[in-house]
C-alpha cells in the first residue's frame, strides 16, 4: 500500500532543500527505551505516521549497543509501546494490536493489553487480557511477578466488567457528579461517581496469571499519572497515590505493596508534597524518588532515597543547586544517574549516595538533553539524545565524568540539520543586573540581518534547553530564513532556585517581562538581527507573556499567542487545577481583592495593544481552555487590533495530530511571513 502524504497539500512555502514539516511530520520519533538483561540491545519505540498519514502508530526496533544496525521488531498500524523486559530476556510491551489467541471484541483496539515477544523469537502473544486495559506495567527484572496499573468498574465481577462498561459508554448515564477539585485533568474529565472506573494496582505472575488486585477500594488515588515500580527481587512493588492535600492541591504519597502477602503500607507522606518519579535500587533496599515541596511562597525539589524496611528518608545532594530527576542506579547501587536542566543543557549527571557528591557525566562540550536513562550490564549508560539540530537518537556512554556520548544505529530518518543550520548562545544582563541565558537558531553562514523571532517558553518553571522539541521546533522557522531566539527568563529552571523563585507570587509580568526586553534590546544591537523586523510567540505562560508584551508595547511586529492565559482572576474558575493557580499566585485571594490579583492582567490593559495578533487555541485544552483565546481575540476585535484565530477543535494543550501539525506551522509560518516579509 502507498503511504499518502495528504500533507503535501498544505506545505506551499516549504523549501525541499532545508526542512519542511511535511519532512517534520513524517520523521520517526524516538521514545520509550529498555534495556536487555545481556546489555547487547535496546528495545526502542519508535512512533511513525499510519498509511494514511493521519495519526502516529509505532513500533518495537532492537538496536545494538555496540553501534550496529537496527532491527524492526514488530510492524503493523498498531501502538506497541512502553518496553519491559522479563527475567528470561523475552520483552513486554503494551499493545492495542487485535488479540491472536483470543475472540477479539469491537472495541479491542481501544485497549492496551500487555503483549510478549518470546526470548527464543517467534510472534508476540498477549499475555493479559484485563477488561478494560491496561494502562502501565512492570516486570520484576529477576522474579515471577508482573504489576499493572488498570481501571475497574467497583461492585462488577471481573467477567463482567467489560459487558458492563460497554454498555454504560453506549447507553449512559454519562453524568459525572463532582465535590471536590480537581474535576478535569489537561484534556479529560476525571470523575468522582461510585460507578464508574477507578485505576487499580494489580499483581500477576509473569505470564499474567494469578491476577490479584491488590487495591479493590481504589477511588480517585490513581487517576492521575501514577508512578509505577517494582523491585528487581520481586518483593515488593511502589506507587504513587494521591490525596487531597490541606491548601486544595493533591499532595502524593508512597504506598509500598509486600508483594508475598499482598499487603501494604505509607512509605513516605507529607503535607504539601508530591513524590514522583521512582527506582528501586538493584538490591531493592531503597528507593530513589524525586520530591516536590510548595508553598505560596515557591516550589521546591529534592532528590530523596527512603529505606524500604523502617521508611526512613533522606535527600540526597542538597548543597546541589539544581532540581534532579531519578534516571537509574548503578550496578554497584553506590551511584543515581540523573538528569537535570542545567544552563541550557540537560546533562547526565551521577550522585554518590555516601559522599553526595555531584559530577557531570556528559561532557559539556557535547551539551544536548538527555533522556530515558538505562544501565547496561557492562556499567555503560544508554540514553536518547538530542539537540536543536537532531532529533532524538539513541547513544551510550560510560559513566564517567567528561563523556562524550556515542551514537548508535538512528531511527529518526533525520539528516541532522548542521549542514544549513547552526546554533549559539549568548547571556546579557537584565535590569537587575542578573545575566538571562539564551539559544539562537539561524541558517548557517547567512549574510546581512536577519528577521528573527522571539519564541518565550512555557512553565513558567521550565527551561529552553538544546534539545529537539516535535511542537515548537525553530528548525521550520530557520528553513525560511529566520533567526529564531529561545530566552531563559525568570521562573527558568537551570539557574538556580533563586532565580526559579523570580516568577513565584503573581508577578508574571514583572521581572520576568524586563528579563525578555533586556534579551530584546540586546538581539536588536547585533549586527545579524533585523531590529526592524522582530516578533514574539509563546504558548501556555509563553502565550500569557506574549499576551502581556502586547498590552506593554509596540516595539515587535506582530504576536503569536497559543493556549494563553489573558484574565488573572477569571482564569482561576476554568483551569483543570484551581488550588494549584492559587499556589502560583502566591496565595492572593481574587475574591476579596481582584484589582490587587489582576495587576499582572494583559485583560486589565488590553486597551493598549495595538500590535497584530494570531491567537491559536485547541478546544480540549483545559489546562488554559479555549475561553481565554476567545476572550482575548473579542477583545482585539472589538478594539479594532488586526487580529486572527485558529482553533483546533480536537486538539489539547498540544496539536499533537500530524495534519494538524501542518497546519499549525502553515498557518503561523504565513502570518509572520505577511508581517515581517
Amino acid at each position: 500500500m502507498t503511504r499518502k502524504h495528504k500533507a503535501e497539500t498544505i506545505d506551499p512555502m516549504a523549501p525541499a532543500t532545508t526542512y519542511s514539516v511535511t519532512e517534520h511530520i513524517a520523521l520517526k520519533r524516538v521514545g520509550a527505551l529498555a534495556a536487555s538483561p545481556c546489555g547487547r540491545w535496546l528495545a526502542v519505540v519508535a512512533q511513525r505516521l499510519d498509511l494514511d498519514a493521519a495519526k502516529y502508530v509505532s513500533d518495537l526496533w532492537r538496536v545494538p549497543t555496540d553501534g550496529g544496525p537496527a532491527v524492526q521488531l514488530t510492524r503493523g498500524e498498531s501502538r506497541d509501546s512502553a518496553p519491559c523486559f522479563r527475567r528470561d530476556g523475552s520483552l513486554g510491551f503494551l499493545s492495542n494490536r487485535r488479540p491472536n489467541e483470543l475472540k477479539p471484541d469491537e472495541e479491542a483496539e481501544k485497549r492496551m493489553q500487555v503483549w510478549l515477544l518470546p526470548a527464543d523469537g517467534g510472534e508476540a502473544r498477549q499475555i493479559t487480557d484485563e477488561p478494560l486495559g491496561v494502562d502501565a506495567f512492570e516486570f520484576a527484572a529477576h522474579a515471577d511477578r508482573l504489576l499493572l496499573f488498570a481501571p475497574v468498574l467497583p461492585g462488577v465481577p471481573f467477567e463482567q466488567q467489560r459487558e458492563t462498561a460497554t454498555r454504560q459508554g453506549k447507553n449512559g448515564p454519562n453524568a459525572r457528579h463532582f465535590v471536590r477539585q480537581p474535576v478535569r485533568h489537561w484534556d479529560h474529565w476525571l470523575h468522582q461517581n461510585p460507578d464508574r472506573p477507578n485505576v487499580h494496582v494489580i499483581a500477576c505472575d509473569e505470564n499474567g496469571g494469578a491476577r490479584v488486585d491488590l487495591t479493590p477500594q481504589a477511588q480517585r488515588e490513581f487517576s492521575i499519572e501514577p508512578e509505577l515500580a517494582v523491585s528487581d527481587d520481586g518483593r515488593h512493588a511502589v506507587v504513587t497515590r494521591r490525596t487531597t492535600g490541606k491548601d486544595r492541591i493533591d499532595d502524593v504519597s508512597l504506598l509500598l505493596f509486600e508483594l508475598a502477602g499482598g499487603t501494604s503500607r505509607v512509605l513516605a507522606h507529607a503535607d504539601a508534597t508530591a513524590f514522583g518519579t521512582l527506582r528501586f535500587s538493584p538490591d531493592g533496599r531503597t528507593v530513589a524518588t524525586s520530591r516536590e515541596m510548595r508553598s505560596p511562597k515557591g516550589v521546591r525539589a529534592t532528590l530523596s532515597v527512603i529505606d524500604v524496611a523502617s521508611g526512613a528518608m533522606h535527600d540526597v545532594a542538597t548543597a546541589w543547586d539544581r532540581w534532579a530527576e531519578p534516571g537509574a542506579w548503578s550496578i554497584d547501587g553506590k551511584r543515581l544517574f540523573v538528569t537535570a536542566d542545567d544552563q541550557c543543557d540537560v546533562p547526565i549527571f551521577s550522585v554518590h549516595l555516601a559522599s553526595h557528591a555531584v559530577e557531570r557525566l556528559t561532557s559539556t562540550a557535547s551539551g544536548g538533553a538527555h533522556a530515558q536513562l538505562a544501565v547496561l550490564s557492562d556499567g555503560r549508560i544508554a540514553c536518547a539524545r538530542s539537540t536543536l539540530l537532531d532529533a532524538p537518537e539513541c547513544h551510550v556512554l560510560e559513566a564517567q565524568p567528561g563523556s562524550t556520548p556515542q551514537p548508535l544505529a538512528r531511527l529518526t530518518g533525520l539528516a541532522p540539520a548542521s549542514e544549513w543550520a547552526e546554533t549559539e548562545r549568548f547571556t546579557v544582563p537584565s535590569t537587575d543586573g542578573v545575566p538571562i541565558h539564551s539559544l539562537i537558531a539561524k541558517p548557517k553562514g547567512a549574510q546581512g540581518k536577519l528577521p528573527t523571532l522571539l519564541w518565550i517558553h512555557g512553565g513558567p518553571v521550565g527551561m529552553s534547553a538544546d534539545g529537539w522539541h516535535w511542537r515548537w521546533n525553530p528548525l521550520l522557522a530557520v528553513a525560511q530564513g529566520y533567526a529564531v531566539v529561545q530566552p531563559n527568563p525568570r521562573g527558568s529552571t537551570g539557574f538556580g532556585q533563586k532565580f526559579v523563585d523570580g516568577i513565584w507570587g503573581n508577578t508574571w509580568g514583572a521581572q520576568c517581562f524586563e528579563d525578555l526586553m533586556a534579551v530584546t534590546d540586546a538581539l536588536e544591537k547585533r549586527p545579524d538581527i533585523d531590529a526592524s523586523r522582530v516578533m514574539a510567540m509563546g504558548g501556555s505562560f509563553g502565550g500569557y507573556m506574549t499576551n502581556w508584551i502586547g498590552t506593554q508595547t509596540k516595539r515587535f511586529k506582530c504576536l503569536i499567542t497559543h493556549a494563553s492565559v489573558v484574565g488573572m482572576s477569571t482564569f482561576t474558575g476554568v483551569t483543570d487545577h484551581p488550588g494549584w493557580w492559587y499556589l502560583e499566585m502566591g496565595g492572593e485571594n481574587p475574591y476579596t481583592n481582584p484589582e490587587r490579583f489582576d495587576r499582572y492582567s494583559p485583560w486589565k490593559y488590553i486597551t493598549r495593544w495595538k500590535t497584530p495578533a494570531l491567537i491559536i487555541h485547541g478546544e480540549l485544552d483545559y489546562r488554559c481552555p479555549v475561553s481565554e483565546g476567545l476572550m482575548l481575540f473579542e477583545a482585539l476585535q472589538y478594539h479594532g487590533v488586526p487580529s486572527e484565530l485558529l482553533v483546533f477543535p480536537d486538539e489539547n494543550h498540544w496539536i499533537l495530530k500530524p495534519n494538524n501539525i501542518v497546519a499549525w506551522y502553515t498557518n503561523v509560518l504565513e502570518f509572520i511571513r505577511r508581517h515581517m516579509g
